[in-house]
């Protein structure tokens, strides 16, 4: 499904001088933000600016290919797009991780993944379709959506009055005002740098980037018939392949387009950006630190499409929504954590679902400040949490032992707390979010001391890397958290489901912290044991496994 070019449509050009809505940035967060504003409010006025010409090219030059549980629902179901993304874009087969540091043999390492398909889908997103395709819609919705249009300035309104934007397009001037001023402009962030906003964190991480013209078939790299049976069906390459060694991870994520996505994220310190900011300079890290992949890509370096890099491209932000001068940042305008995980789309469909009920309380001349500033927190505190899933944790990437407990342990906190937030509309539900903030805040100190943890495990793990599967298909609890994402609940079974999920959480982290006090029985458990209100004592004693993998014992 391919976007018209808008420049012979009416409406790329201002139908009026005053819009309730103006977003500053026609990609993936403002056209899903105009979107699911137009479904929330068919009168609402809405102008989209964006730098470049539509139609894109297919294969855009984009990261974010790879959507997750929550990105992939809110594209699916709450926008309405299931059709598209069944027909036009590539179901995902989850996520898959080896570790391949420096291996020749892809057989002899130690795989995670699932062996076959969970019943809770995400996709594999090529964004130049997928973009075209939302510019597209939003037009016919009565979305006004200029391309090549340029944004000169801009004013933040004061409280009682409008914004007013300066743009240019096809060599004319245009000044209009809005109620609303939304900031989906990616990386450029032209409020949060007109309001100084930027803020960093500790991630100091790097990444490369790049798409091959022709399909990159991870099961081309052996011939063995036992670990092609593996999977069924056999599709790793539907996978967001992850080739883990330390300090880094190399993604591998196909594109309906027929590119493949390739990159590389690493540790700043453990490898720097000056070894592989230029494809001459990442094929020789790859031959170094993943040779089955560099043997693949040497034979394809004529169908390299394009090239480009990040340094430190994780950021926080001071603020993302007014309440009181009606406006918001949405996506990469506001914050970034980590591409492992995929959760870029996640955090588009959040803030977009807050700004949106902000709009909502402002129409109805409800305390827009006050759910701003509880919306902001809630925010906040997901970005902060989640943030501890890859701050410190880079040199964990190439431990088989630790990092396949680690990715079982972010999982069902994801897919048990978050997921279960934004799948059920809780998020901007604040009498339900209010009544379970305390176990809100234990399971994020949890998590915290978990994450601290599993660092710990890190430092002295013996780093065995078998020849096996860890099929997460397998453990029947997981399977079916999965699933559970699925089941629509009132708000007593919504709250029974939580209380679930937390309690998993705590069985599974004293599972973890038992199953590594066996092995290594040096390990420091006081600050999680503790937590957990734990004997101590208790955890010299091996335990049944019940919920980590059998060959991990």
């Amino acid at each position: 499904m391919q976007a018209t070019n808008p420049h012979s449509n009416p409406g790329s050009t201002p139908d009026c001088r005053q819009y309730d809505v103006v977003i500053l940035g026609g990609g993936l967060a403002g056209l899903t933000l105009s979107l699911q504003l137009k479904q929330a409010f068919a009168d609402l006025k809405i102008l989209v600016l964006e730098r470049r010409e539509h139609p894109v090219p297919e294969a855009a030059h984009k990261v974010g290919e790879s959507s997750v549980e929550i990105g992939a629902h809110y594209f699916e179901t709450v926008l309405g797009l299931k059709d598209h993304l069944q027909q036009h874009q590539l179901k995902k087969f989850g996520f898959r991780f080896f570790f391949s540091d420096g291996a020749t043999d892809i057989t002899q390492v130690t795989e995670l993944g699932a062996s076959m398909v969970l019943p809770t889908p995400s996709y594999q997103i090529d964004r130049g379709i997928f973009e075209n395709t939302l510019a597209e819609i939003a037009q016919q919705k009565g979305v006004t959506f200029i391309d090549g249009a340029m944004v000169k300035q801009f004013s933040i309104a004061a409280p009682d009055d409008s914004h007013t934007i300066e743009f240019e397009h096809k060599n004319q001037r245009h000044m209009i005002s809005s109620r609303w001023l939304i900031d989906a402009a990616g990386r450029a962030g032209m409020i949060k740098r007109k309001l100084n906003l930027q803020e960093s964190n500790e991630h100091n991480a790097n990444a490369v980037w790049f798409r091959i013209s022709e399909k990159i078939d991870i099961n081309n790299w052996s011939k063995d018939r036992a670990w092609l049976n593996r999977c069924n069906p056999p599709n790793r390459w539907l996978s967001t392949n992850h080739l883990c060694g330390e300090g880094y991870w190399a993604w591998l994520i196909p594109l309906v387009s027929g590119s493949h996505s390739v990159g590389i994220v690493a540790d700043a310190e453990m490898h720097p950006i000056e070894t592989m900011n230029t494809f001459e300079k990442a094929m020789i890290w790859l031959e170094k630190y993943q040779p089955l992949l560099f043997k693949e890509l040497d034979v394809k370096r004529e169908k390299l499409q394009d090239f480009a890099f990040f340094r430190r491209f994780s950021y926080g932000c001071k603020q993302v929504f007014s309440g009181k001068q009606r406006w918001a940042l949405t996506g990469e305008a506001g914050l970034f954590l980590d591409p492992f995980y995929s959760p870029g789309s996640d955090f588009i469909a959040i803030g977009n679902t807050y700004i949106t009920e902000l709009i909502r309380q402002d129409r109805a001349n409800g305390p827009v400040e006050m759910y701003a500033s509880i919306f902001e927190q809630v925010y906040f505190q997901l970005y902060q949490n989640m943030l501890t899933l890859y701050e410190g944790q880079y040199k964990l990437f190439g431990d088989p032992e630790v990092m396949p407990v680690k990715v079982i342990w972010d999982y069902t906190y994801y897919w048990g707390v978050m997921c279960q937030l934004f799948f059920q509309n809780r998020l901007t539900d604040i009498i339900t979010m209010s009544r379970m903030q305390t176990e809100l805040s234990n399971v994020q100190a949890l998590n915290i001391a978990m994450q601290k943890f599993l660092h710990q495990w890190g430092e002295i793990s013996e780093k065995k890397n078998p020849a096996q599967m860890l099929d997460q298909a397998s453990l029947p609890w997981f399977a079916e958290l999965n699933r559970g994402l699925r089941d629509t609940l009132n708000v007593e079974e919504f709250s029974a489901r939580m209380k679930a999920n937390l309690t998993q959480l705590d069985d599974l982290a004293q599972e973890i912290i038992m199953h590594a006090h066996r092995n290594y029985p040096t390990i420091d458990t006081t600050e999680i044991a503790t937590l957990l209100k734990l004997d101590r004592n208790a955890l010299a004693f091996p335990g049944q496994q019940a919920m980590l993998f059998p060959k991990a014992a």
